[in-house]
């Protein structure tokens, strides 16, 4: 005589636990581990970064200044009166337009240099294409200082650059000493020293401009001057957003130059917001300097957006 036993299946959430649990389990061990990674770098970043970054903005909003390093109970809480201080200050307002200047003819031009010389190596230049790419770039390399230090020598009254406008019957004045011509011998070198980035990221681009389109507007009858700007520059709007964010940013808070070469003279003619920053630390005044620097953070942020709005994609 045989039994048969029939076994009723168990409902399939009380069959095992395992089965649901595993993959959260799972999730949360892969969580676990990626922080464990990821601790050095936010431990690093919130000590050296962080906290000097929350430290300052608080700074910004007091009359903190050298002397109250050993009592910070003398330490007072101003407010935005800071702000209003420092856009009170005939300096700071002066390094404002100085480094608007700067800005405002550096990035066009540095850009408008920077993307002829793409344009001739992608076409027009085949043979020494890499020999012209290392030495267009080799400033940029370069420490700014180096290159400061150089340009001070080649802009002086008897330096290599009046020695050739001499031979031409050309008398050039007394470069960083003048107020007139200070601030654009200034731009003329980071112009120089730029357009190797810009120019190696402008050819990048290039190579996705589509060769195919290009050989169609041409054989519709549109000249040169019509296909670069119907076709080369439309494609290369992200191109050209990227170099403008990153030359806003350097251009914004150029330091380098004036330090090195007339020490923000003549009659504060090349101080810039950077330069203005340095000083007031240097005189104690840690208070008003902190608030420069987030005048200066704003700054960039607000360049930034425009570029954003004004060179965004149209697709």
């Amino acid at each position: 005589m045989s039994t048969t036993s029939s076994r009723t299946p168990l409902p399939p959430a009380s069959r095992s636990p395992r089965g649901a649990a595993g993959p959260s389990l799972r999730r949360r061990k892969q969580a676990l581990v990626a922080w464990m990674f990821a601790v050095p770098f936010v431990a690093i970043f919130a000590v050296f970064m962080l906290v000097p970054l929350v430290s300052s903005f608080a700074m910004s909003f007091t009359d903190f200044t050298s002397r109250d390093v050993q009592n910070p109970a003398a330490v007072s809480f101003v407010g935005i009166e800071q702000y209003a201080t420092l856009l009170a200050n005939a300096q700071f307002v002066h390094s404002m337009l100085n480094t608007a200047y700067f800005v405002a003819v550096g990035i066009p031009l540095t850009m408008a240099v920077a993307l002829a010389l793409a344009v001739a190596l992608n076409s027009g230049i085949k043979r020494f294409r890499t020999a012209f790419r290392v030495g267009f770039y080799t400033p940029v390399v370069t420490s700014i200082v180096a290159v400061a230090v150089v340009w001070r020598f080649i802009l002086q009254p008897d330096g290599l650059l009046n020695t050739i406008l001499g031979a031409v019957g050309i008398h050039g004045p007394d470069w960083l000493n003048s107020t007139t011509w200070a601030m654009p011998s200034m731009i003329l070198m980071a112009v120089w020293r730029n357009m190797g980035t810009l120019m190696i990221i402008f050819l990048a681009g290039l190579q996705n401009v589509s060769t195919e389109m290009l050989e169609a507007a041409e054989v519709d009858g549109a000249n040169a001057w019509q296909r670069f700007t119907r076709i080369t520059l439309p494609t290369l709007r992200p191109t050209l957003l990227l170099g403008a964010v990153l030359l806003s940013v350097g251009y914004l808070q150029f330091f380098e130059e004036p330090f090195v070469m007339t020490k923000g003279g003549p009659l504060d003619s090349t101080l810039s917001i950077s330069y203005f920053t340095y000083n007031q630390f240097g005189f104690g005044k840690y208070g008003l300097a902190s608030a420069a620097s987030y005048v200066l953070f704003v700054a960039i942020a607000l360049l930034s957006l425009v570029q954003f709005r004004a060179l965004r994609s149209k697709d």
